[in-house]
């Protein structure tokens, strides 16, 4: 009988320690030896690791993002042929003859750069055939905006509102941004307002992604929705590093890669739009490239693959008129090295207007220099209301 009882509290003590995971030892210590232990513990306990604070950053700065509200007017057609293949191609678009107008409402975000009410959002944000614009300021006052001017090839906007001593967020140098660095986007998703994510800059000088025509992006992976359009990304000092403008998304909400205008970017455009009305871009008329591949580089008789293509072009670009030609090898604009289609576009856009662009082509295997004139581009103008 005395075995047994013994055998039942070995088991006993077995059982509870395999099921708190403990040497046994601690639960035979004296009680007055953990009260002994217990300093000494605390002493080379691992201090706690937090993340960063960015409480005052985020504080200093969520008052000067707007909630952005833009009526449109849009023509539907009420013909019962409109989606018809065959009547399109007899009649056209037949909106203004058979369809009716509506209002449809879009919702973004805006940051104000001055205290005398300038506010910068996305050209999306604001919408095309535009009846009415509204800004939520910081102190939830709804204010009505005049357009002063859009930039399709950025997807940047420029309002202004009859408001004074507003809060702004001083602007940052997104030239000195790292990859890795800490950044907030400030805006309203999904209409709510003035929220704050944390992230990361997951990439720089981001391009080829379809977004807009002239591509320079920042890529996060801070949380951005619809709605945070037009917002704020923040860097660790509260300043302005850039305005959110997309998100690349498979499923319509956030998947972790989102992209912003860089703040210098942003601010040549603002400076443009304030004094003209426009930005003011170089062109050498219609040029369309292609990525040069190897299948290609061969046959085009090229000593090597670096460069893009020229795929179509307009007779009467200036670039045409002076020499350059369907299937002929840019490799450099003015000494730099050209790699993709994108870098084309941003070198001609930010050229001088009157200024000459120094084009190296490869053509049938030589090199050569072509002296091409930088034209005002003509931009189209969207109908304002």
């Amino acid at each position: 009988m005395f075995s047994l009882l013994l055998a039942g509290v070995v088991v006993g003590i077995v059982i509870s320690g395999r099921a708190t995971d403990q040497p046994n030892i601690i639960a035979r210590t004296p009680a007055a030896a953990v009260a002994k232990a217990e300093p000494e513990a605390q002493a080379i306990a691992p201090a706690a690791t937090t993340g960063p604070d960015f409480t005052r950053v985020a504080a200093q700065t969520v008052r000067a993002v707007t909630n952005i509200s833009s009526v449109q007017v849009v023509r539907r057609s009420a013909s019962p042929f409109a989606n018809d293949p065959f009547f399109q191609y007899f009649f056209g678009d037949q909106s203004e003859m058979f369809g009716r107008s509506r209002a449809e409402q879009s919702l973004g975000s805006g940051v104000v750069i001055s205290p005398d009410g300038f506010v910068v959002t996305n050209n999306h944000v604001i919408g095309d055939d535009v009846a009415e614009v509204t800004v939520s300021v910081g102190d939830h006052r709804d204010v009505k905006a005049k357009i002063i001017g859009v930039d399709s090839w950025t997807d940047l906007g420029l309002l202004k509102i009859d408001a004074t001593n507003l809060p702004v967020i001083p602007w940052g140098d997104s030239s000195k941004l790292k990859v890795a660095e800490w950044v907030l986007a400030v805006g309203n998703p999904f209409s709510l307002n003035q929220t704050v994510t944390l992230g990361i800059v997951s990439a720089l000088g981001r391009a080829n992604v379809g977004i807009t025509q002239y591509e320079d992006f920042i890529q996060t992976d801070a949380a951005i929705n619809p709605g945070n359009s037009g917002g704020a990304l923040i860097n660790s000092r509260g300043e302005l590093i850039g305005i959110n403008t997309a998100i690349f998304s498979q499923s319509g909400g956030y998947q972790g890669i989102g992209f912003a205008v860089p703040s210098n970017l942003v601010r040549r455009v603002v400076d443009d739009l304030k004094q003209f009305g426009r930005v003011r871009r170089g062109s050498i008329g219609f040029v369309n490239t292609i990525p040069l591949t190897g299948r290609l580089a061969d046959e085009l008789r090229a000593p090597k693959t670096d460069g893009i293509v020229v795929d179509q072009m307009s007779r009467d670009s200036v670039a045409y008129r002076n020499g350059l030609e369907p299937g002929d090898i840019i490799v450099a604009v003015n000494g730099t090295t050209i790699t993709d289609p994108s870098q084309f576009v941003r070198l001609i856009a930010d050229a001088n207007i009157g200024s000459t662009a120094q084009i190296t082509i490869v053509r049938e295997g030589r090199r050569s220099t072509l002296k091409i004139p930088i034209e005002a581009q003509q931009e189209r103008r969207i109908r304002r209301r």
